[in-house]
């Protein structure tokens, strides 16, 4: 049977279970197909009212009461949603700060808990600004830490075995992405953690590019602390709050460097002397941006409802389809498939290879090159990265994106668009 039809993807999308979330989320362009939410969500209908809400009312009619009204606990209550879709406990899980705050403060906190061991282990697939916290935390330290790397053999995957050669008992963090951002590659969080642990090295994962898009189980491989982001899967909006995991039994242990007044004991003494607070609430800092926080629950609320076994599900099956019309229409063609076939291994996004990867980006996002506007986005050197979100993207985009990339580069279409970049690709 012939896939590479409208029919075939109008079908498919007439017997979706999960079609009908794509109306909660604001798409009024008919012309555009949004295939980046792996980078930024797109925009529940429910956010504005329910943000004007908290500006008009909470804000403007309530004002400072409403820190007793429940603005005070909202990072704790919001968390409780997030905890659901990671596999942790509801006491474990915080919003606070940006990813990179809070890959701070416990990466920091697990090297002064494991004060005397000496190696850090990540791996060259990893998110740079990650490697950027991590080396920057070595210079805090006296650069008495050593930063070993995990090769990639084919630029997609990290092996076990790979970690293993580096990985030892004087091993104090292993950080990691649990969906590294360019292919995809999803780590075998319990493998990886079991091999930290033989070695007495606590684990980190950035779960940026995995909540919301796979099922986490934190507390079932016993994962040690984990950060991530709001604003991809989740659809909390550009620069949304962030969160952290701390597995219960180390919240007493991994010292918060950031002393805080929301993470004091009692902040509203005013003591002189800082207390830190007990559990989770030990890792909040400053004063939570209460507009972005409260705008990430409508996205929550639409997630929880749809289920992450479902949308896990959705998802494998459109990146199977796409692979299929990938071997069928681009493959011959020039690209070359940037992600692991096998669903075990990848998230929700997929990623193409192109020598003209940039300058094909450019073309599907230009409205004068074809009938539609296709946004993914580029990653160097010659990534084509395309967000497959079931909440909203459907089989027929996914169609229509093959065939705009077939045409675009058959078609040599890119030539009318230089090679000089943009500062956010």
């Amino acid at each position: 049977m012939n896939k590479f039809t409208i029919d075939f993807a109008q079908e498919l999308d007439l017997n979706d279970s999960l079609k009908k979330f794509r109306d909660r989320f604001e798409f009024n362009d008919p012309n555009l197909i949004y295939l980046d939410g792996n980078s930024l969500g797109a925009l529940p209908k429910t956010t504005p009212d329910h943000l004007q809400n908290v500006i008009q009312k909470e804000w403007g009619e309530r004002l400072i009461r409403s820190w007793n009204e429940g603005w005070y606990n909202r990072s704790q209550k919001i968390a409780k949603k997030i905890a659901h879709l990671i596999g942790a406990k509801a006491e474990e899980v915080i919003i606070a700060d940006s990813t990179s705050v809070n890959l701070f403060k416990l990466a920091y906190g697990v090297l002064k808990l494991q004060e005397g061991k000496t190696k850090i282990v990540s791996d060259e697939l990893n998110f740079p600004s990650d490697i950027y916290l991590l080396q920057g935390l070595i210079d805090l330290f006296g650069n008495k830490h050593q930063l070993s790397l995990a090769k990639s053999k084919d630029d997609l995957t990290i092996s076990l075995s790979e970690l293993q050669s580096l990985i030892n008992p004087d091993t104090a963090l292993v950080a990691l992405s649990h969906v590294v951002f360019k292919s995809a590659y999803m780590h075998d969080m319990k493998a990886v953690t079991q091999l930290a642990h033989r070695n007495n090295a606590l684990m980190l994962w950035d779960l940026s590019h995995s909540v919301g898009a796979v099922p986490i189980y934190l507390n079932d491989c016993n994962v040690d602390v984990a950060i991530g982001c709001t604003y991809k899967y989740l659809n909390g909006g550009p620069g949304s709050t962030a969160f952290l995991y701390v597995r219960k039994d180390l919240q007493e242990k991994i010292q918060q460097p950031i002393w805080g007044w929301f993470g004091e004991n009692n902040p509203f003494e005013f003591g002189l002397k800082y207390k830190s607070a007990k559990g989770i609430r030990k890792y909040l800092a400053g004063t939570p941006p209460l507009l972005s926080l409260s705008a990430m629950e409508p996205a929550l609320d639409i997630m929880l409802e749809a289920g992450i076994h479902n949308l896990r599900k959705k998802s494998i099956n459109q990146i199977d389809y796409f692979i299929e019309l990938f071997d069928q229409e681009l493959k011959p063609i020039g690209y070359q498939l940037g992600t692991p076939r096998d669903a075990k291994h990848r998230g929700s996004h997929i990623s193409l290879k192109h020598k003209e990867a940039y300058r094909i980006c450019k073309s599907l996002i230009d409205p004068n090159i074809q009938d539609k506007v296709i946004i993914p986005d580029f990653r160097e050197p010659d990534n084509i990265r395309l967000g497959i979100t079931p909440l909203y993207t459907s089989y027929l985009e996914i169609f229509e994106a093959v065939r705009q990339l077939k045409t675009i580069a058959k078609d040599e279409l890119y030539k009318k668009f230089d090679q000089e970049k943009d500062k956010v690709t």
